[in-house]
């Protein structure tokens, strides 16, 4: 192999998105062909027969670039030496639980895991939260990592963006690959905000092409609720899609954006781009370049898009609030 090996943690390594993930990243989908990865697996005691199960699949495939695969329960051995953490494993909300409840639980993950990563991984690590509620659990876990810049705990927006363009693509008859700088705001919730202003469809202006009706009525609110969509249908909540999203999302950091484009990243802010208050994570336009997130400035925020904005930074500083009143922040 012409490069190093990198070393990949996956939390919930056993669960349906985990499954996912590993034999794609174990073939090279994130890092390349030429790029050795070792897998650390991380599960919660119960499921470790399932982890090794998993293991024992993923030597059996045989992958050129899999050089390693560890299992195991505690995640300060886990993120050992980690340069990408892909933080999966979260607690579900279930029924009668209220948002404050779920936040609680899962900083009882996120926090733990933070400092895991701050004590132990790689001083290059980056990290990608795709567990719900992912910008909060970012929020959480950057909060317990004080020396690892907060830049590098990213939520994984990048499912939303493509269930974007796979919506715009669907209703004007194009192919996915002729949509560019597609952006949804804000937070990976119903709340969220796609948004089309600034695409385009094989360099065609996409507000062009569709009319406020149906982005009001159709496109924004399926886009925002295809999760639950997928769940009524497939009696099952999407996988394969979220995990396609966390390699899209890892391999444009590690690789770099396409040029001409721009897609989602859920950064924390630093308080500097379209008035987000500093201290959130939040959904920007963004491009990646020598394996950093930039926010793409400069873009024309309509009223529309304004309100969205707006909309989102409340529902997220909300959520602050609610760790900083459980004293995770």
């Amino acid at each position: 192999m012409a490069n190093a090996p990198v070393t990949v943690t996956i939390t919930g390594a056993a669960g349906n998105i985990g499954y996912s993930l590993l034999f794609r990243i174990a073939e090279g989908a994130i890092f390349g062909p030429d790029t050795p990865v070792n897998l650390r697996l991380l599960e919660i005691p119960p499921a470790m027969n399932a982890a090794k199960g998993v293991a024992m699949e993923l030597a059996d495939s045989a992958f050129e670039t899999l050089y390693d695969v560890d299992i195991f329960d505690n995640a300060d051995a886990a993120f050992e030496g980690t340069n990408l953490a892909l933080l999966v494993g979260a607690m579900p909300r279930k029924k009668g639980m209220e948002r404050a409840d779920l936040i609680e639980a899962n900083g009882g993950i996120f926090g733990p895991q933070g400092k895991a990563i701050n004590d132990h991984a790689a001083d290059d690590v980056k990290i990608v939260v795709v567990g719900n509620p992912a910008n909060t659990n970012a929020l959480i876990a950057a909060h317990a990592a004080p020396d690892v810049p907060n830049e590098r705990f990213t939520a994984m927006m990048r499912l939303d963006h493509t269930r974007a363009i796979s919506q715009l693509a669907e209703k004007v008859g194009a192919r996915n690959e002729e949509i560019k700088k597609m952006v949804i705001w804000g937070n990976h919730s119903a709340d969220q905000y796609p948004d089309i202003s600034y695409a385009t469809v094989a360099g065609k202006p996409a507000v062009d092409l569709v009319d406020d009706a149906w982005l009001t009525d159709e496109f924004r609110p399926r886009v925002a609720n295809r999760g639950a969509e997928i769940i009524e249908v497939r009696g099952a909540s999407s996988a394969a899609s979220a995990a396609s999203g966390a390699i899209a999302q890892s391999r444009d950091w590690v690789r770099g954006t396409a040029e001409g484009d721009f897609t989602t990243i859920g950064l924390y802010s630093d308080g500097t781009h379209y008035g987000v208050p500093e201290g959130i994570v939040f959904g920007f336009p963004g491009v990646a370049k020598d394996g950093k997130w930039e926010v793409v400035d400069g873009l024309e925020i309509s009223a529309a898009t304004q309100a969205g904005i707006d909309k989102n930074v409340a529902a997220l500083q909300e959520e602050y609030e609610i760790i900083k009143s459980l004293g995770i922040a």
